[in-house]
């Protein structure tokens, strides 16, 4: 695969770019792609993740350096998102993940027309999200991501937005989370390897060449990502956020039929 060092680098870029400003996309984006390309769910996943120990430590330092950050919402966010993930790995790494796809796909359109509405309303934000609303959110966020190769932004930076929190907090917290979570999930693949519970993992360096790509082309693109949340209008942003949501669960489903 190293012939598609490049097209995985434009892919990271752009991914990146998208997911840093918006709070979603570069795992959904990146996973689908290495999955149009033969790669089986489990080792899509483990590549994304690898590849996303990098981008989201940079994104997330750069939306700490803007200020993006609710750290109330993070230190509750945090531990329910991380256990959801090391629970997705096992999962993922004990059956076939495409069987969630179309609870993903159906949960994606539904959301994404809220939010369009919200957008469209212009409904003003909520100060503070109740932990009832964000433990669920991050464990089922968690568990999505590491199932899906990505998910944490479409679940987690969705479902808060939804329902009511401010986009530039939200984007720059979920953001910032992600970083701990992909570190989990990665440790996870790992253990699940050296355990012999992952009994596919053999050719995972098959993907280096991808893997790579995703890597420098997400690193490129990650300290604009701050810059981009930082000055965009909330409303401009939270409608963005609904249609490439809406247009994500459009794509999933084109896929799944």
């Amino acid at each position: 695969m190293e012939d598609l060092f490049y097209l995985f680098l434009l892919v990271g870029f752009l991914a990146q770019l998208v997911d840093g400003a918006l709070g979603m996309a570069y795992g959904v984006v990146s996973s689908s792609v290495l999955l149009a390309f033969g790669v089986p769910p489990a080792a899509a996943s483990a590549s994304v993740h690898a590849a996303e120990l990098f981008t989201t430590a940079a994104s997330a330092g750069s939306h700490v350096w803007h200020r993006n950050v609710n750290w109330n919402l993070f230190v509750r966010l945090a531990p329910v998102g991380i256990a959801g993930g090391i629970l997705g790995t096992y999962v993922l790494t004990s059956i076939d993940g495409n069987v969630l796809k179309p609870w993903i796909a159906g949960y994606l359109g539904l959301m994404g027309l809220y939010i369009l509405y919200r957008g469209l309303r212009a409904i003003p934000p909520i100060e503070r999200h109740s932990t009832a609303i964000v433990a669920p959110l991050g464990a089922a966020g968690g568990f999505m991501d590491a199932i899906g190769g990505g998910g944490w932004g479409p679940v987690v930076t969705t479902g808060l937005i939804g329902t009511g929190g401010a986009p530039r907090e939200v984007i720059g917290t979920v953001n910032t989370v992600e970083f701990l979570l992909t570190v989990a999930v990665s440790v996870s693949f790992v253990v699940a390897i050296l355990t012999g519970h992952w009994e596919d993992a053999e050719g995972l360096t098959a993907y280096f060449w991808p893997v790579l790509g995703l890597i420098i082309g997400g690193l490129a693109a990650a300290p604009l990502a701050g810059f981009v949340t930082k000055v965009m209008p909330a409303r401009q942003l939270t409608i963005t956020v609904g249609v490439l949501i809406s247009a994500l669960a459009v794509y999933q489903t084109w896929r799944l039929l």
